[in-house]
């Protein structure tokens, strides 16, 4: 696999042990050659974990759509960014890109792209920390 989808919290809450989830999983995007997948923002964890990837050396590719790109928060250090005009052409071209799906803590935004999601990939792993 070397696209991988990953839906997490667009805030962050300081558990220590969610920042050293992130850690470890841009460690291990990065020394396997993974591309990041996700929703193209730069808040909250996915923000964190897309920042780690990237000043390690890794490729990180965003989707976002319109609207929130009108509000300022889409991440502009990426490898790659694409702009829809839809929240669900936006999770139908993240599944699109992915060959599967990591989804790490987050609220019920995450869970909504991670179902809506789920239908399209070959794996998936879920973790609770």
């Amino acid at each position: 696999m070397k696209n991988i989808c990953i839906f997490c919290g667009a805030n962050f809450n300081g558990d220590e042990k969610i920042k050293e989830t992130i850690t470890e999983t841009a460690e291990l995007f990065v020394s396997k050659g993974i591309t990041m997948i996700y929703g193209g923002a730069h808040a909250g964890m996915m923000g964190m974990l897309a920042d780690d990837i990237l000043s390690s050396g890794g490729k990180v590719i965003g989707v976002i759509p319109q609207f929130l790109m009108d509000k300022e928060i889409a991440h502009t250090g990426l490898t790659q960014l694409h702009v829809v005009q839809t929240m669900h052409a936006r999770k139908q071209l993240m599944v699109d890109l992915c060959d599967g799906i990591i989804t790490l803590p987050g609220g019920a935004g995450t869970l909504d792209e991670f179902f809506e999601a789920l239908h399209g990939c070959s794996w998936v792993y879920i973790t609770n920390l």
